[in-house]
């Protein structure tokens, strides 16, 4: 199952809280935060992680 953890207002930030996350060991994913079914690099995304990593999650953003 997918938490989500933080939310971004575009994609290029979203793509850069993935890449941190990932270079921690997290697995994550970004979807658009949009009502409707557009997909654009201007729509606030949603940043999720898997929720048996929440607790790793916790620790690295408390590091920063």
């Amino acid at each position: 199952m997918w938490v989500q953890i933080k939310s971004a207002p575009n994609k290029m930030i979203a793509d850069m809280w993935k890449d941190f996350f990932e270079g921690e060991g997290i697995p994550t994913r970004i979807l658009p935060d949009s009502e409707k079914l557009e997909i654009s690099e201007l729509v606030p995304y949603k940043i999720y992680v898997s929720q048996e990593r929440i607790h790793v999650v916790e620790e690295v953003l408390r590091k920063l």
